[in-house]
């Protein structure tokens, strides 16, 4: 215990540092951009708009509610985290002479990519908000309360998977062209643009694995549904909390190698 209290004080003391490399990356992601932080929103809504087709005019499935608001629900918390593991992944080798020329907490340049894509996803809520308020499933219930615990959990997750792969890539450079693959086929083994309880036997089992479909699911639960999410989520919590325990401490430990992999 007594070495996460010294990274939760040492990332508190530089703290402002975080915000300033946040606003940074913010202001780089959207420099010369016509649209801004309409990216955050414009990939979900043209996903949104391809996955209807396919799942309403080619291969019909239903999931008890509009599946624009299920697709686009399941799409924003899929590029959350898509997004926030494609700039972490390199967050280390792109930033050279800090890492290796000024001290402070490295793993402020992954929470810094992680912090951006938050952004991102307070916009791309706020037109989920308007999705749903146009197909009438826009509804007050006390399952919104539980909101902010699930956007919490899937950024504990997200930041530890993001410590994972800033660290490993630095030391295996390959690992940015593998993520391109395992994130594609990962989107589509979790509960994002169709519900994977749908798929049954071994393969069924196995997706049923997977702590990101149980984040989305909670997403739709407290946001569609009107209804606490499953006891599996609350697992996928606890584990998330875990996980960001154990990549942050291998972080730490490893930081001391950083500047001789670079």
């Amino acid at each position: 215990m007594t070495i996460f209290a010294e990274l939760l004080s040492e990332q508190w003391a530089y703290r402002e540092l975080l915000v300033r490399m946040t606003a940074r990356d913010l202001l780089l992601r959207y420099k010369q951009t016509v649209m801004g932080f309409g990216w955050a929103i414009f990939m979900p809504l043209v996903n949104t708009a391809i996955f209807s087709v396919i799942f309403t005019r080619v291969a019909t499935i239903d999931v008890g509610t509009a599946y624009p608001v299920y697709a686009f629900c399941g799409l924003v918390a899929w590029n959350f985290f898509a997004s926030a593991l494609r700039f972490s992944v390199t967050s280390l080798t792109s930033n050279p002479s800090l890492v290796t020329k000024v001290y402070f907490p490295r793993e402020i340049f992954p929470f810094s990519a992680v912090l951006v894509s938050v952004v991102d996803l307070a916009v791309a809520l706020g037109v989920l908000a308007v999705v749903m308020a146009y197909y009438g499933v826009l509804a007050p219930h006390a399952s919104l309360l539980l909101l902010p615990a699930v956007v919490t959990v899937l950024i504990v997750f997200t930041s530890a998977a993001a410590l994972f792969l800033s660290m490993a890539n630095l030391f295996y450079r390959d690992v940015k062209y593998l993520f391109e693959i395992v994130i594609a086929v990962w989107m589509f083994a979790t509960s994002v643009v169709y519900p994977i309880g749908r798929v049954g036997g071994r393969l069924g089992a196995l997706l049923a694995l997977n702590p990101l479909t149980h984040i989305v699911d909670a997403f739709r639960d407290v946001l569609i549904a009107g209804q606490a999410p499953a006891p599996a989520f609350w697992v996928t919590a606890a584990a998330s909390i875990v996980l960001l325990g154990a990549a942050w401490a291998a972080f730490h430990r490893a930081e001391f190698t950083f500047a001789e992999n670079l």
